[in-house]
């Protein structure tokens, strides 16, 4: 007997629930469709505004597959174990009662259970035929031919640089489950700026790559371009109206109209920085260093470090960053590095790190450094002055202690340069999580915030044009590219 199309079997389930389909659910039932009756590899995303029944669908579609190809295994996973079981208790609904699925139901209730079951197939085979597992399970050794990710991004999983980072290397381990051929079809709402649903680069947050790089798309909003409601018999204008009153501007932009925004509505800009690109110049002119970046000379510069030994996931990061200032009083933010020392290496993590910031100083061409001694620092002055007299670096190495709150040293080290477009960031300090930290900034502290402090710290430090730069790594000179401390002997017909 040939086997319907799945809009057909997702009519009947319709018919028999006394329902209509609506507009938005054909269209997503025949694109799911034509991507399964493609073959080969498939990679898609689904996006569907807030209530619009994508997840009944997606479930119609799972018990459709199994009902073409019983021996198909399916993968559920989702943010958290019990919203992957609700998918997969929904599928063994649709095919208990489907008139044309009675048959996969197998006679053993053990293979009948709430997070997983396997349909009557004459394949024998390890893995279930449906599966559901949260995005913290272990899922090592499993198969899957279909993988579902259902609402994987959560306001929970995704309201930190870290925890995004986190989700995302969950999620690539997908890879190795996947079978060649396989399908693996993303579904959900965005629940941040730096959402997981990115299929593209988008100029407006160069500073992070499209998680689903390359995956076919469909977006339908609750609004369509000229304004009308892509759902009108559930949501009319007045309904949608009060939806937007009742969520806020920005949730029903995420939620109803799939636009990825920043909830923290972030004091910090990140659009008024100006970026550029480029790396140190150093000219020798009338017998003097000057040290350019991006053909401005470059009369001062401050370094901070802000130390930390934590895993990074769990404390703070360890950030050291420099800052330069030009002839016009404009501020340089040139480098900016998170210091990491691996796993195995922790019970010499203090000279590594120092040897570390020494690496960034030379670099650099620092003059000098301010460590900041609050908590674990107090004795890291110490060893970096002794790394730094081994390496036969000449640069000073000054301590700091903040008694301020760190939220107001961060705003006020930032509010009036941003305002003034006065602070230059180079371009390759939109690779680290940098930007990420000024969008979700807040004064209360929620977020990681630890390049901000050591770029605050930079800000506000006074500007050091203090001895010459001198290191192994170099030549051994007395030019100063500060301009400032040099010597000279004038000869004079002065009688005294």
């Amino acid at each position: 007997m040939t086997k319907i199309d799945f809009f057909e079997f997702v009519y009947v389930w319709f018919r028999l629930q006394e329902l209509k389909v609506p507009a938005h659910q054909k269209k997503i039932a025949r694109w799911l469709s034509t991507l399964w009756n493609r073959g080969g590899d498939r990679q898609a995303l689904l996006m569907a505004f807030r209530n619009s029944g994508k997840s009944t669908v997606v479930g119609l579609f799972c018990a459709w597959v199994l009902y073409r190809s019983p021996s198909t295994r399916i993968l559920v996973m989702a943010a958290d174990h019990a919203l992957a079981k609700k998918m997969v208790r929904n599928v063994k609904r649709i095919v208990e009662q489907h008139p044309l699925t009675g048959n996969l139901k197998p006679a053993r209730l053990d293979q009948w259970a709430s997070d997983q079951f396997t349909v009557n197939r004459s394949a024998e085979l390890r893995d279930p035929s449906m599966l559901a597992k949260g995005l913290g399970a272990n899922i090592t050794g499993l198969r899957a031919d279909l993988i579902i990710c259902d609402d994987v991004e959560v306001p929970k999983n995704c309201d930190t640089p870290l925890k995004r980072q986190e989700m995302r290397e969950k999620l690539n381990e997908l890879d190795y489950i996947l079978t060649p051929g396989g399908m693996q079809l993303y579904i959900g709402t965005p629940h941040t700026y730096y959402t997981i649903y990115q299929t593209a680069f988008d100029a407006k947050k160069p500073e992070t790559e499209p998680f689903l790089q390359g995956f076919e798309k469909l977006l339908i909003p609750i609004l369509d371009e000229a304004g009308k409601s892509a759902w009108p018999e559930r949501f009319s204008e007045d309904k949608i109206a009060s939806v937007r009153i009742r969520s806020g501007e920005n949730k029903f932009l995420s939620q109803m109209m799939l636009e990825p925004v920043n909830f923290r509505d972030s004091i910090l800009d990140p659009s008024r920085l100006c970026s550029y690109e480029g790396e140190i110049e150093v000219v020798f002119a009338n017998g003097r260093e000057i040290l350019k970046i991006g053909g401005r000379k470059m009369l001062s510069a401050s370094c901070w470090w802000d130390p930390s030994f934590a895993a990074g996931k769990k404390g703070d990061n360890s950030v050291v960053a420099c800052v330069f200032t030009d002839e016009e009083g404009k501020f340089w933010l040139h480098d900016l590095e998170y210091i990491k020392i691996p796993v195995e290496n922790a019970d010499n993590a203090a000279s590594l790190q120092c040897q570390k910031v020494a690496d960034f100083m030379i670099r650099n061409r620092l003059p000098s450094i301010r460590v900041e001694i609050n908590g674990i620092g107090r004795f890291l002055p110490g060893i970096l002055r002794q790394v730094l007299r081994m390496r036969r670096i000449s640069a000073a190495v000054l301590e700091a202690a903040s008694h301020e709150n760190k939220q107001q040293r961060i705003l006020e080290a930032f509010d009036v340069l941003l305002a003034e477009r006065a602070l230059h960031v180079n371009r390759k300090i939109w690779k680290t999580p940098f930007i990420e930290e000024m969008r979700e900034w807040s004064v209360d502290g929620a977020t990681h915030d630890d390049a901000l402090d050591a770029v605050a710290g930079c800000l506000a430090s006074e500007p050091v044009r203090i001895g010459s730069f001198r290191a192994d790594a170099a030549p051994l000179s007395q030019n100063v590219w500060q301009g400032s401390f040099e010597q000279y002997n004038a000869e004079t017909n002065f009688n005294l």
